[in-house]
């Protein structure tokens, strides 16, 4: 049995979501490992960082799911991270994957993964364009991001080539961020 707090909760984040039209797979609907260990990330971020994962593109939620499990395998046991790198993942269908997930500490892009959310496209992005769908649904996470506090209004939208040494999020993904509203150079 569901608790009424716990009931509270599910119904507000089901709202949130129908309210930005975005579609969250969980961890488990994905197939995920468990997380070795968890930092909580605080509420009220200054900053969102976009990245791609440089391999393979999907289309559906069958090949969306084996590349987060991809990515996972290589974060987890290539690198040995506690868990899948980003937040969020979007994919080429147009959902978004739970990486790490609201209010946990990722491992996306060193000196900024306590002060931003880490929202990462499944593919390459110096290969192709990001779908339409795509494209809305980081915005749409965005957009429910701030509605719920996790970053703020006002924040800064950055490329991770930004904040790091690389050529990520890739050209074609680059160059569509720079167009939004709060992408900053």
């Amino acid at each position: 049995m569901v608790s009424k707090t716990k009931f509270g909760l599910l119904a507000v984040l089901f709202c949130a979501q129908a309210v930005f039209g975005i579609t969250i797979i969980s961890k488990a609907e994905w197939g995920g490992a468990p997380a070795t260990s968890k930092t909580t990330l605080s509420n009220n971020l200054q900053y969102a960082v976009i990245h791609h994962t440089e391999g393979a593109a999907c289309s559906d939620k069958a090949s969306c799911s084996q590349q987060m499990r991809n990515v996972q395998h290589y974060h987890q046991k290539t690198l040995r991270w506690a868990d899948i790198g980003y937040n969020f993942l979007i994919g080429g269908d147009g959902n978004i994957y739970e990486g790490r997930g609201w209010n946990v500490v990722g491992a996306h892009a060193t000196n900024w993964n306590s002060k931003s959310l880490g929202i990462s496209f499944i593919g390459n992005y110096h290969n192709y364009k990001p779908s339409a769908a795509q494209i809305n649904a980081a915005k749409n996470l965005l957009a429910a991001a701030v509605s719920r506090g996790q970053i703020v209004s006002g924040y800064v939208l950055y490329g991770h080539r930004q904040v790091g040494s690389t050529d990520c999020p890739g050209t074609h993904l680059w160059n569509e961020i720079k167009t939004w509203a709060h992408w900053k150079a």
